[in-house]
């Protein structure tokens, strides 16, 4: 396999680990200008002087239209641009993306064959955010296919060092990555994966670098599929210090209940659920498989003990009402 989480990871550059429900939000822009669509639909643009600290954030648009794209977006003003004597391509890019015209795209792929890798990734993420995820699916297969480094490209080099996507990995933990090839291989792996595709989702992230955001991911993939042995291996050796170790750990402790190993199971959930500060969806996971094993094992104190920690923070949880009842 040659894929394992360690203590240490090797972390992208300016990859920043967040908290959040499931999604995807894509920003894209120049320093000092940038236009962002959440999770929501809802299109923001960020206005500032770089290295002051002042911005200004207007929404443009509260909900995604039809198209799943805002095309009407006002430009806005930024400290870098095109010049008079640039390409034709990097001027027409420059555009659709600052300005928020982004069914141009396409076109602006079809018509320059240098601004095809650009486009098409920044064309694949927001087609996956509007929920085209065929589409979608199709585009970043391409832009994986030539290797999927959108960060080397001159353009993006040059306008775009800036830009940002966060996209939800798995209960409780999402990242927020720069423009590249890492980006684009959680993206793609994240499409493969909700068609049904786990297999493929595994060979896109097993190609990227090691990394806990990876192995987040890699981990899910292992369950779903079955591989138990590898979900081990990769979670081999962590300690509970944020929600993506935490949640490791916590496939790790599902692994190991599905070999029928218990006691290493519990031991897992131990060290998972030993911080109180981790993502409630986290804990929550752990608190409720914790008790499955309790149950199997006879032991339905400690089984209520952990159900009814989670049924005092979310009492609309109808496992654990359905599990409450059983016992």
């Amino acid at each position: 396999m040659g894929f394992q989480a360690r203590k240490s990871f090797k972390v992208m550059p300016g990859v920043r680990m967040t908290v959040s429900k499931s999604g995807i939000s894509t920003s894209v822009g120049v320093a000092g200008a940038r236009l962002t669509r959440g999770p929501s639909g809802r299109v923001t643009r960020t206005v500032g002087l770089p290295g002051t600290g002042i911005r200004h954030t207007e929404t443009l648009s509260r909900t995604a239209p039809t198209s799943g794209r805002s095309d009407t977006a006002e430009a806005p003003p930024a400290t870098a641009k095109p010049g008079l004597t640039s390409p034709r391509w990097e001027k027409e890019l420059y555009a659709a993306i600052t300005g928020g015209n982004l069914a141009d795209l396409p076109r602006i792929a079809q018509a320059h064959p240098e601004a095809q890798l650009v486009a098409a990734t920044v064309d694949g993420l927001m087609a996956m955010q509007a929920g085209e995820s065929q589409r979608a699916l199709g585009i970043l297969r391409w832009v994986w296919s030539l290797g999927g480094a959108v960060e080397t490209h001159p353009f993006v080099v040059k306008y775009l060092s800036l830009g940002q996507i966060t996209m939800g990995i798995a209960t409780g933990v999402s990242a927020t990555l720069p423009l590249c090839r890492d980006a684009v291989g959680l993206a793609l792996a994240e499409l493969e994966q909700k068609t049904g595709q786990l297999q493929a989702a595994v060979q896109v992230i097993e190609q990227l670098d090691p990394s806990v955001i990876a192995a987040v991911s890699l981990c899910e993939l292992y369950l779903q599929l079955g591989w138990l042995d590898n979900v081990i291996q990769v979670s081999n050796g962590l300690r509970n210090v944020d929600d993506p170790t935490a949640l490791l750990i916590t496939f790790r402790a599902l692994a190991f209940q599905a070999q029928g190993h218990e006691t290493a199971a519990q031991e897992c959930f131990k060290e998972a659920l030993k911080s109180n500060a981790r993502d409630a969806g986290i804990r929550h996971l752990a608190l409720i498989e914790r008790a499955k094993g309790h149950i199997r094992q006879g032991n339905p104190v400690r089984a209520k003990k952990d159900l009814e920690r989670v049924l005092a923070e979310n009492a609309a949880n109808e496992e654990v009402r359905d599990l409450l009842d059983t016992l």
